[in-house]
Protein backbone atom coordinates (compact mmCIF):
# COMPACT_ATOMS: atom_id res chain seq x y z
CA UNK A 1 0.00 0.00 0.00
CA UNK A 2 0.97 3.08 -0.92
CA UNK A 3 2.38 5.43 1.64
CA UNK A 4 3.43 9.29 2.72
CA UNK A 5 6.09 9.72 5.58
CA UNK A 6 5.56 12.71 8.11
CA UNK A 7 8.59 13.66 10.24
CA UNK A 8 9.35 16.78 12.46
CA UNK A 9 7.39 16.42 15.28
CA UNK A 10 8.16 16.51 18.68
CA UNK A 11 7.91 18.73 22.07
CA UNK A 12 7.43 22.16 21.72
CA UNK A 13 6.87 25.16 24.24
CA UNK A 14 4.17 27.64 23.33
CA UNK A 15 5.22 30.33 20.81
CA UNK A 16 7.48 28.20 19.05
CA UNK A 17 8.19 26.73 16.23
CA UNK A 18 8.18 23.45 14.22
CA UNK A 19 8.61 22.35 10.96
CA UNK A 20 7.12 19.20 9.33
CA UNK A 21 7.96 17.34 6.43
CA UNK A 22 6.58 14.74 4.28
CA UNK A 23 7.70 12.82 1.59
CA UNK A 24 7.41 9.40 -0.43
CA UNK A 25 9.92 7.11 -2.19
CA UNK A 26 6.96 5.45 -3.96
CA UNK A 27 4.65 8.00 -5.94
CA UNK A 28 5.79 11.63 -7.12
CA UNK A 29 3.85 14.19 -5.14
CA UNK A 30 4.01 16.39 -8.34
CA UNK A 31 0.65 15.95 -9.86
CA UNK A 32 -2.49 16.18 -6.87
CA UNK A 33 -3.35 18.21 -4.68
CA UNK A 34 -1.77 17.70 -0.81
CA UNK A 35 -2.39 18.66 2.90
CA UNK A 36 -1.92 18.10 6.40
CA UNK A 37 -4.51 16.82 8.76
CA UNK A 38 -4.79 16.94 12.38
CA UNK A 39 -6.02 14.49 15.14
CA UNK A 40 -5.79 15.74 18.59
CA UNK A 41 -7.10 13.22 21.52
CA UNK A 42 -10.55 12.90 22.08
CA UNK A 43 -11.64 14.99 18.74
CA UNK A 44 -12.13 13.73 15.11
CA UNK A 45 -9.59 14.79 12.67
CA UNK A 46 -9.56 18.11 10.95
CA UNK A 47 -7.98 19.75 7.61
CA UNK A 48 -5.63 22.61 8.75
CA UNK A 49 -4.27 23.32 5.34
CA UNK A 50 -3.99 22.15 1.32
CA UNK A 51 -1.81 23.02 -1.67
CA UNK A 52 -3.15 22.87 -5.21
CA UNK A 53 -0.13 20.80 -7.34
CA UNK A 54 0.35 24.35 -8.85
CA UNK A 55 0.74 25.94 -5.77
CA UNK A 56 -1.90 28.45 -6.77
CA UNK A 57 -4.65 26.96 -4.88
CA UNK A 58 -3.65 27.32 -0.88
CA UNK A 59 -6.52 26.51 2.37
CA UNK A 60 -5.77 26.79 6.07
CA UNK A 61 -8.54 26.49 8.45
CA UNK A 62 -8.86 29.64 10.25
CA UNK A 63 -7.32 28.77 13.41
CA UNK A 64 -3.66 28.56 11.71
CA UNK A 65 -3.98 31.51 9.23
CA UNK A 66 -0.90 34.07 9.87
CA UNK A 67 0.93 31.23 11.93
CA UNK A 68 1.55 27.90 9.65
CA UNK A 69 3.06 28.15 5.86
CA UNK A 70 1.99 25.07 3.71
CA UNK A 71 4.78 24.49 0.77
CA UNK A 72 5.62 21.85 -1.75
CA UNK A 73 9.23 21.23 -3.07
CA UNK A 74 9.28 18.83 -6.22
CA UNK A 75 12.59 18.57 -6.33
CA UNK A 76 12.59 16.71 -2.94
CA UNK A 77 9.06 15.63 -3.39
CA UNK A 78 8.51 16.47 -0.12
CA UNK A 79 5.42 19.04 0.93
CA UNK A 80 5.97 20.77 3.92
CA UNK A 81 4.23 22.69 7.29
CA UNK A 82 6.04 25.85 9.07
CA UNK A 83 4.63 25.90 12.32
CA UNK A 84 4.89 28.90 14.14
CA UNK A 85 3.60 30.38 17.55
CA UNK A 86 2.71 27.15 18.14
CA UNK A 87 -0.32 27.06 20.90
CA UNK A 88 -1.54 24.15 23.42
CA UNK A 89 -4.51 23.54 21.05
CA UNK A 90 -2.16 22.85 18.35
CA UNK A 91 -0.85 19.67 19.78
CA UNK A 92 -2.26 16.66 17.87
CA UNK A 93 -1.10 13.90 15.45
CA UNK A 94 -0.11 15.79 11.93
CA UNK A 95 -1.17 13.59 8.95
CA UNK A 96 0.04 14.24 5.17
CA UNK A 97 -2.60 12.85 2.79
CA UNK A 98 -2.40 12.86 -1.37
CA UNK A 99 -5.53 13.12 -3.49
CA UNK A 100 -5.28 10.28 -6.23
CA UNK A 101 -8.13 12.48 -8.01
CA UNK A 102 -7.98 16.07 -7.72
CA UNK A 103 -5.13 18.67 -8.66
CA UNK A 104 -6.63 21.51 -6.86
CA UNK A 105 -8.58 20.62 -3.78
CA UNK A 106 -8.16 18.35 -0.79
CA UNK A 107 -10.53 16.11 0.87
CA UNK A 108 -11.49 14.61 -3.11
CA UNK A 109 -9.83 11.09 -3.20
CA UNK A 110 -7.35 11.70 -0.31
CA UNK A 111 -6.30 7.94 -0.45
CA UNK A 112 -2.35 8.07 0.45
CA UNK A 113 -1.45 8.92 3.86
CA UNK A 114 1.22 8.99 6.11
CA UNK A 115 1.21 7.48 9.83
CA UNK A 116 1.80 10.58 11.38
CA UNK A 117 3.84 12.91 13.80
CA UNK A 118 2.94 13.87 17.16
CA UNK A 119 3.37 17.64 17.95
CA UNK A 120 2.64 18.70 21.40
CA UNK A 121 3.01 21.80 22.26
CA UNK A 122 3.48 22.46 26.53
CA UNK A 123 5.34 23.93 28.86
Amino acid sequence: QLQLVESGGGLVQPGGSLKLSCTSSEISLDYYALGWYRQAPGKEREEVSCISSDRQIIYYRDSVKGRFTISRDMAENTVYLQMNSLKPEDTAVYYCAQSTVSRDRCNYGMDVWGKGTLVTVSL
